[in-house]
């Protein structure tokens, strides 16, 4: 009964906006005060707090922010657009399938579906626009290729998910190679059904020169090759993924001063939203181990998995009991702050059933992945609809259905085939 008045409380407080990092805390504050009394509350407030900001893993967090801010000033969405439109741009669709490949790529440094999403929507919107797509199509693969960022690492939802779980980062950060590649490969299976079958308009270009070509792929040689050392290094154990952090700053700060991208003032920039940033993220986390803490004094996942287990669900039963949660939150929260109330009151329920952590936590992702673009409030969807505030809401969650059922379809993949994510784990 305290936790069900623990959880209704953090709803309201959350549906009345108040940030998420003070609800968190204050009601796993007043939750461990009735527990353990004000003492011992307090002195995990400071504890957490501590340990938090000291972690070495959590150095991974401000790195890879600082990496991504980087390479965002340094142009390199406009070159992965123009680089995979010199590629694909030709084809039927084409342009919605360069959207979806520069929104992989893209997200690959930035870890961030918003940024993803409100980046190339003013890149592509404006080019899809001049060659006839429909608002649907344009639209919609726009905000289904900005939910790449949460998976594609290095993955801001993937570190919080290890920290919170205990899980090897490094080990996460494999895992979602995979299934991030799968989704792109689906994404783009969406753009050609919605184009051959449902017949949505479009416009082809004209094909690039090989010349065209050529300097379109040299573009991107140097940062293909910081992806490559980065998630290469953590993979064949040269790296842990806090080194492979370090390494991937002062490789993007290196790489974009010698390509003549970067002055004084976009490294102040990019430093001053870095250190933003991590503070808004720690503040976060620390409120969420707080409320973890009281999820685990009361003894709360011991209590679902008896329920659990009286119902006879099996594993697959719990797994979707849990996508279905994640789908209704989706309706009200971001990625990160789902992850954070969620996962402390899950991952004991799934372990105690003798689940893989690590292929829960590509689940778990690709879940809040989807609730990013689920009607009636899919918060990638109000994100693209601020940059193009012409197009209704009703046409783009129309053009975003068919890349929501690939979705469904790819959770469904690595639900039924556990290897999808584990494969190049079990390699390392």
């Amino acid at each position: 009964m305290e936790m069900l008045i623990a959880f209704t409380v953090l709803l309201v407080l959350l549906f009345l906006r108040v940030p998420i990092a003070i609800a968190t805390g204050l009601v796993g504050i007043l939750g461990l005060s009735h527990y353990q009394g004000w003492s011992a509350a307090l002195s995990q407030l400071g504890m957490i707090a501590t340990e938090t900001v000291l972690s070495y893993e959590f150095a991974v967090i401000p790195l890879f922010i600082l990496m991504g801010n980087i390479i965002s000033r340094s142009g390199l969405a406009e070159e992965l657009y123009n680089a995979t439109h010199a590629l694909v741009g030709h084809h039927k669709g084409g342009l919605a399938i360069t959207t979806i490949g520069a929104s992989g790529g893209f997200s690959t440094f930035c870890g961030s579906s918003f940024a993803t999403a409100a980046t190339m929507t003013r890149i592509a919107y404006p080019s899809m626009k001049k060659f006839g797509y429909s608002d649907g199509l344009a639209t919609g693969s726009i905000a289904a290729g900005g939910t790449l960022g949460i998976l594609i690492p290095p993955s801001i939802a993937l570190v919080f998910y290890g920290i919170i779980t205990e899980t090897d980062i490094g080990k996460l950060f494999v895992a979602g190679v995979i299934p991030g590649i799968i989704g792109v490969l689906f994404y783009i299976a969406a753009v050609l059904f919605t184009v051959h079958v449902l017949k949505d308009k479009c416009t082809d270009s004209d094909e690039a020169s090989l010349k065209d070509k050529l300097l379109a792929i040299r573009q991107l040689w140097a940062f293909s090759l910081l992806i490559f050392i980065v998630l290469g290094g953590i993979y064949f154990g040269f790296f842990s993924p806090t080194e492979a952090a370090g390494v991937g700053s002062v490789g993007a700060i290196l790489i974009t001063l010698i390509r003549g991208k970067l002055c004084m003032q976009k490294m102040q920039d990019a430093l001053e939203d870095s250190a933003a940033t991590t503070v808004s993220l720690v503040a976060i986390l620390i409120g969420s181990l707080i409320f973890a803490n009281l999820v685990n004094v009361s003894n709360l996942p011991f209590t679902i998995v008896e329920w659990i287990e009286g119902l006879n669900l099996g594993l697959i039963g719990v797994l979707m009991v849990i996508i279905l949660i994640y789908f209704v939150l989706g309706a009200v929260l971001e990625s990160i702050s789902m992850l954070l109330l969620t996962v402390p009151v899950f991952y004991p329920v799934v372990q105690g059933m003798g689940m893989d952590l690590i292929w829960f936590g590509i689940i778990v992702v690709i879940a809040t992945e989807i609730s990013l673009i689920t009607p009636p409030v899919g918060l990638n969807v109000f994100v693209l609809k601020s940059v193009v505030p012409d197009v209704d809401l009703k046409v783009i969650f129309k053009g975003v259905f068919p890349f929501l059922v690939a979705d469904i379809f790819r959770l469904m993949l690595i639900i039924a085939f556990p290897a999808l994510s584990l494969v190049l784990v079990d390699m390392m």
